[in-house]
């Protein structure tokens, strides 16, 4: 189900559209009464980064220093 709002009606009540298109609801932002734009919700949150979610996957040689001849490369 979608509802047309005008943008000075958005405006003021920014927070409780936020809260519809949250609940799934689409809104349709109208200026002059014509379609402008779409407040829909997310299709989902992106997942959260978790410090140490690798932990133990990465070897040592991977802090290891690089060969003088590859880093003279990297600073060309």
């Amino acid at each position: 189900m979608s509802t047309t709002v005008n943008v000075h009606e958005a405006k003021t009540h920014l927070s409780r559209l936020l809260k519809r298109a949250h609940d799934g609801e689409e809104t349709i932002l109208a200026k002059s009464g014509r379609p402008y734009a779409r407040l829909v919700p997310l299709e989902s949150t992106p997942a959260r980064r978790k410090p140490g979610r690798v932990k133990g996957q990465v070897e040592d040689a991977f802090f290891e220093s690089l060969p003088k001849d590859e880093l003279a490369a990297w600073e060309q």
